[in-house]
């Protein structure tokens, strides 16, 4: 007779405590990427020792479905989108031996490596939950959407309790910005898409309906805020591409609705500030942005074009800095990024990894193709003006590890003999407990 040292859980209680682990980690693990303190010690603390406790819990919940009746019986699918991203840090680690800055260059990419070791173990929890535990609740875009809105709630609240905290001055005191020293305005904005993104889908699904709706005008006015203009292009492309996708009709008029009455006052006052024609004139340069990418691209460049200056270095000197432009430490362009540290190569490997990664996207079922691409979005967007996904360490580097891992693993067509035998005793264990 098989016998158990300790009482089995009862499968709902065991749903509902590891759906509240996935949660507190995922949140936590977003978290560490802020700045909650202008004490370094205190931010490092957080940023490294916290992210590498949370990327151990991430592992312990991993271990926790397992012992409770699961099998990591998974074979890999769509294998060069994680492939060619290995790639891309197998060349980010080598660089260390030509990296202009050989300690900054190991930081960014532990912390990068350290992001992906999270995000390999909590997809493969929910892969064994969808598994192992069919009608389950438990859904990617609840526990993310959530995550960002208490996040979110957070500088809401903020905004009105600690103002010179939570905002940001910028151009000579002139322009309030939600996000303080704590997050870069356009970062927070991109986590707001997200948000979003992840969000609409609880509306889908008739989860707490009326809830969620107050939840994303929240974040909606969040987003607002922080005066991000790539990140509110980014949220109305996301609503939009709902509106495509959507077959219910009375939902469609809601959202349309919505976008017609948000839209041109957002656009108005975030992207054309105003219609002031000093600002307008910074707008179509991209703060700078466009003038930067020319120099490094005419001058940074030919120095190292191959394999660049190491992982994250655009530069011999801490700044890159031309005659007409200002002196900056990263590109404000993931892509430029990668190119002004790892070269044509670098280049060339991250986007065949991407190429493969939307691929992958489109094979998915409906539900889960839609939400991975909703994601995306914001991130991509955000790529293209700030750290992005292949930039320094940012919670967007995470978004994108996970939507890789969401895509990367499918059920083994058999499982071994000691594979069933593990299940086999599983399960009579919760028999023989209920």
């Amino acid at each position: 007779m098989i016998t158990q040292r300790h009482p089995v859980e009862p499968i709902e209680k065991f749903l509902c405590r590891t759906e509240l682990y996935l949660f507190i980690i995922l949140f936590l693990m977003i978290a560490g990427f802020f700045t909650w303190s202008e004490n370094v010690v205190i931010t490092r603390a957080i940023k490294v020792v916290g992210r590498m406790g949370v990327m151990l819990s991430s592992y312990l919940v991993y271990r926790r479905i397992i012992h409770y009746g699961a099998v990591d019986a998974f074979r890999w699918k769509n294998i060069f989108s994680p492939g060619l991203y290995i790639v891309y840090l197998i060349l980010g680690f080598i660089s260390f031996t030509w990296s202009t800055n050989p300690g900054f260059s190991a930081l960014q990419w532990l912390m990068t490596f350290q992001s992906l070791v999270f995000s390999y173990f909590f997809t493969k929890s929910l892969i064994l939950l969808d598994e192992f535990f069919p009608g389950h609740s438990i859904r990617l875009y609840h526990l993310m959407g959530n995550s960002v809105f208490i996040l979110i709630s957070i500088f809401v609240v903020g905004m009105y309790a600690a103002p010179d905290t939570f905002f940001r001055l910028t151009h000579g005191g002139e322009e309030a910005r939600l996000g303080g020293y704590i997050m870069n305005p356009n970062e927070l904005g991109m986590l707001a898409g997200v948000g979003v993104a992840c969000l609409i889908f609880d509306i889908y699904r008739n989860h707490n309906k009326v809830w969620t709706i107050i939840k994303l005008i929240i974040i909606f006015y969040a987003l607002y805020m922080t005066g991000s203009r790539s990140s509110l292009i980014g949220a109305l492309l996301i609503i939009l591409f709902h509106i495509k996708q959507s077959q219910n009709k009375k939902l469609k008029a809601l959202i349309i609705a919505g976008v017609l009455l948000i839209t041109p006052v957002a656009i108005y006052k975030v992207i054309l500030k105003d219609g002031d024609s000093s600002r307008l004139e910074e707008v179509m340069s991209m703060t700078g942005r466009l003038p930067f990418w020319t120099a490094l691209i005419q001058e940074g460049l030919p120095r190292e074009p191959m394999l660049g200056f190491g992982f994250m270095r655009i530069d011999y000197k801490e700044y890159f800095q031309s005659t007409h432009t200002y002196p900056g430490k990263m590109t404000h362009n993931t892509f430029m990024q990668v190119l002004m540290s790892l070269g044509f190569v670098g280049l060339t490997v991250v986007i065949f990894q991407m190429m493969f990664t939307l691929r992958g996207f489109a094979r998915e079922e409906q539900e889960k193709k839609l939400m991975l691409f909703g994601i995306l979005i914001p991130v991509i967007i955000n790529s293209f003006t700030e750290f992005g996904i292949f930039g320094e360490s940012n919670y967007g580097i995470l978004f994108y590890q996970l939507s890789i891992f969401s895509i990367a693993f499918r059920r083994a067509p058999f499982m071994t003999t000691r594979e069933k035998l593990y299940l086999e005793t599983k399960l009579h264990l919760r028999k023989i407990a209920f």
